[in-house]
């Protein structure tokens, strides 16, 4: 199971890179949404599955699992929820403005 997951990682990051790498916003948007996902992915396959109960009150058991890393990983999607929408809508606008999206000619255009 690790391995797949160790597969699956490695090519999220992969594309992500090769996609921030290109011209294109929305491809470097993607992109870094792609590597956000790797990292959650490469969170859950660190912190390893774990048997036991929920760690409730007034539970009695020998063994109990650690809810952190779940709760790191969900936060850490939220947040790239956010930052994804934002980036989207900071495209849209500079779309807007300057009529492309290609990072070569916005880098000439912020000049004039």
């Amino acid at each position: 199971m690790e391995l797949y997951m160790s597969l699956a990682i490695g090519v999220l990051f992969t594309v992500g890179v090769y996609l921030v790498l290109t011209k294109s916003l929305l491809r470097i948007i993607l992109g870094t949404s792609l590597l956000t996902h790797g990292v959650h992915l490469l969170l859950l396959t660190m912190s390893r599955l774990k048997t036991g109960a929920a760690p409730l009150l007034g539970q009695e058991a020998d063994v109990y699992v650690d809810p952190l890393p779940q709760a790191l990983i969900l936060t850490s999607i939220v947040i790239s929820f956010g930052v994804t929408s934002f980036f989207f809508v900071l495209a849209y606008k500079a779309y807007q403005k300057l009529g492309t999206d290609d990072m070569e000619q916005l880098r000439g255009k912020e000049d004039e």
